[in-house]
C-alpha cells in the first residue's frame, strides 16, 4: 500500500470532499430587525449534552444570515424527510419564506416557529467566530419542542441532493 501526502487543498477539491459527506438538514429562524428571517443549513452539529450546546455556520453573504448572526436567540428546526418543501423554500435566495407558504407562528419571545418541523430547539448564542466568508456560532439550547414523530425519517443532504434515510438504508 502506498501512502500519499494528498493534494494541495483547493476550493473545488474541498467542496468535492464534503459533497461525499452527508449532513442532516435544519432551518434556522430568528426575529430580525425587519421581521422574521430564516435559512436552510446543513452545518448544525451537537457539541455537548450537558449543557446542551450546538454549533452551525452561515455564510455572511446573505441578509438572512446577517440577521441570524446578530440575533441573541434563534430556533434550530431539525427537519424530517416530510419537510423537503420547507428545506427548499428556505434555501431559495429571495424567496418569501414567511408569506404563507409555510405554517409558522411567533413564540412569545419573538422567534418564528415552523410548526411542521418535528423538532425545534430554542437557542441562545454563546460565541461568534468569523472564519473566511462564514460565521461559526455556538449556541446553548434553552428549550426543546417536539411536535410529534416524523415517521418519514430524517432529511439529509448528500452530493447536492436531498435524501431520506429509512430502515432500508441501515447497515449492521
Amino acid at each position: 500500500m502506498t501512502v500519499s501526502a494528498g493534494h494541495a487543498p483547493t476550493a473545488d477539491l474541498f467542496k468535492d470532499a464534503f459533497r461525499a459527506h452527508p449532513a442532516g438538514i435544519a432551518v434556522l429562524t430568528a426575529r430580525g430587525p425587519d421581521g422574521p428571517v430564516g435559512l436552510t443549513a446543513s452545518s448544525v452539529s451537537s457539541v455537548s449534552a450537558e449543557p446542551p450546546v450546538l454549533t452551525f455556520s452561515v455564510s455572511t453573504a446573505s441578509s438572512s444570515a446577517a440577521a441570524l448572526v446578530r440575533a441573541d436567540t434563534l430556533l434550530v428546526h431539525l427537519l424530517g424527510a416530510d419537510q423537503l418543501r420547507i428545506a427548499r423554500l428556505f434555501a431559495t435566495r429571495g424567496a418569501d419564506r414567511f408569506g404563507g407558504a409555510v405554517a409558522w407562528q411567533p413564540l412569545p419571545s419573538g422567534e418564528p416557529l415552523l410548526t411542521d418541523a418535528p423538532w425545534a430547539l430554542r437557542c441562545r448564542i454563546l460565541h461568534r467566530l468569523p472564519v473566511g466568508g462564514s460565521m461559526i456560532l455556538a449556541a446553548e439550547v434553552v428549550s426543546i419542542e417536539q411536535r410529534g414523530h416524523d415517521d418519514a425519517g430524517p432529511l439529509v443532504y448528500h452530493n447536492r441532493s436531498y435524501h431520506r434515510l429509512d430502515d432500508r438504508s441501515m447497515m449492521d
